[in-house]
């Protein structure tokens, strides 16, 4: 008892089975030299080509669509409520409608991508959404729209656990981060377009919001069309023990001296899904990226959910071109964040995003109303620091675990998330009818700190290693 590690250092040493020895990082790294003395080259050191550039577009493409359906309910609703009155019950339910559908989604196709393959996922999560937002615009009754707003969110969820996780086993390690984290600029995108969209036609004809709604369904159907024909993932398959047809598939898009880098042999009983996630050598991980992601949420769904009354307190209410200010704040954000996943290690950008952005919060809350720019500036900060590092959502989840529960593992950490955010959007208006808006702001900041606790003490850095490295380190 008295050698056994700690429960921090759990992971890095975890108890080696005579059936499953432990990784070493080492033993790998000479096995990649050998394969390039004889002039092979492994999936994590390929340069990026046209298969690549594919496979990112096909997810960044499902990020602007689930951006865009997410963005149009807000201002659907003003419309619908002329012609099918919703009261305050069934307007939060429709309101979070998709929200609820991602924490099953996530949950069971994140499961199921792990037993059955990543690309039946891959395309049944589009289905699933394409014909969701198609009848959107033939609801006939709130029921029907949430119901259709669910079945819309469980294939999102589907999506960010499988398209996530079916990237990371496809990108080199160099160009993994900038290609995982790029989704937040595109789901960005999509949002605003929406916005941009609701803000001009939303009103334009009684039928407006269905038309709105529906539209959803548009970029859901390209999205559905290019996917098809997606070879599986080799990664997932070198994991079920069907080499041959990995490696068929690694020379197929990759060329005949492209090798998939070695994987510690795992025993049958580690496969075993969401239990293999609270095992002792994967707790740690586990509880990390569930409550980093967690701490992220919280203050990021709870502020933009009431936006416009954050907004009147930080003095950003006057005209429509606060939402445009806001709106490129955001864009800016997630693209400062690619370039800054590009220049700094994983661990240090995590943990000083948290602490800007707690910083810039606790800011907020400490002002006075009369400091107006000053407050202006914090909100801005905030803004733009919280956009740039919700990038590493799509990054660390799929990069932290192992192929045999890598869409489990992404599936809990963004059903946690979603759980988190809908705590912090329903508090968050009664925190400021109860206490006012400085003290929920202070509130927030601590979410954040605690973030940046966690991440201080459990974070791993992945940034130069390879996946199975990653993931096994």
């Amino acid at each position: 008892m008295a050698n056994r590690p700690s429960w921090p250092d759990a992971l890095d040493e975890a108890p080696v089975r005579p059936s499953a020895p432990a990784y070493d990082a080492k033993s790998d790294a000479k096995r990649g030299a050998q394969h390039r003395d004889q002039g092979r080259v492994t999936l994590d050191d390929i340069p990026v080509n046209a298969f690549h550039i594919k496979i990112a577009g096909l997810t960044f493409g499902a990020h602007f669509t689930e951006g865009y359906a997410l963005g149009t309910i807000g201002y659907a609703l003003a419309s619908l409520n002329k012609q099918m009155p919703l009261d305050t019950f069934w307007t939060g339910m429709v309101g979070s409608a998709a929200l609820i559908g991602i924490f099953l989604g996530s949950l069971v196709f994140g499961r199921l991508s792990d037993r059955m393959g990543r690309q039946r996922i891959f395309l049944l999560s589009f289905l699933i959404i394409t014909i969701a937002a198609f009848a959107q615009f033939y609801v006939s009754s709130p029921l029907m729209l949430c119901a259709l707003r669910v079945l819309i969110g469980i294939g999102m969820g589907g999506d960010f656990a499988v398209g996530h996780t079916f990237l990371a086993e496809f990108s080199p390690r160099k160009h993994r981060g900038t290609l995982l984290g790029s989704f937040s600029v595109i789901w960005t995108m999509g949002y605003v377009v929406a916005s941009v969209l609701g803000i001009y036609y939303a009103e334009a004809s009684p039928d407006a919001w269905r038309w709105l709604l529906a539209s959803a369904g548009v970029p859901a159907l390209f999205v559905l069309l290019a996917r098809m024909g997606t070879p599986e993932s080799p990664r997932w398959l070198q994991s079920k023990g069907r080499v041959a047809e990995a490696n068929a598939i690694v020379h197929k898009y990759f060329g005949p001296n492209v090798v998939l880098d070695a994987v510690p042999d795992m025993p049958k009983e580690a496969n075993d899904g969401f239990a293999r996630l609270f095992k002792p050598d994967m707790i740690r991980r586990t509880l990390f990226n569930c409550t980093f992601f967690v701490c992220l949420v919280i203050p990021y769904f709870a502020i933009y959910t009431f936006l416009p009354a954050v907004l009147k307190a930080v003095h950003l209410n006057e005209g429509t071109g606060a939402d445009f200010l806001l709106n490129g704040f955001l864009i800016f954000g997630a693209l400062l964040g690619i370039w800054l996943m590009i220049r700094l290690p994983r661990r240090t950008f995590l943990i000083a995003s948290f602490l800007i952005t707690c910083a810039s919060l606790a800011t907020l809350s400490l002002l006075p109303d009369s400091a107006r720019t000053a407050m202006i500036v914090a909100f801005a900060v905030f803004t733009v620091t919280m956009s740039a590092f919700s990038n590493l959502v799509g990054v660390y989840p799929p990069e932290c675990f192992p192929t045999s529960v890598r869409a489990c593992g992404v599936g809990v950490a963004i059903a946690c998330s979603r759980l988190g955010s809908a705590i912090g959007t329903f508090l968050l208006p009664l925190g400021i009818a109860q206490f006012g808006f400085h003290p929920t702001m202070m509130a927030l900041a601590a979410v954040l700190l605690i973030g940046a606790l966690v991440s201080l003490a459990w974070a791993p850095e992945t940034k130069h290693l390879t996946l199975n490295q990653a993931s096994h380190h």
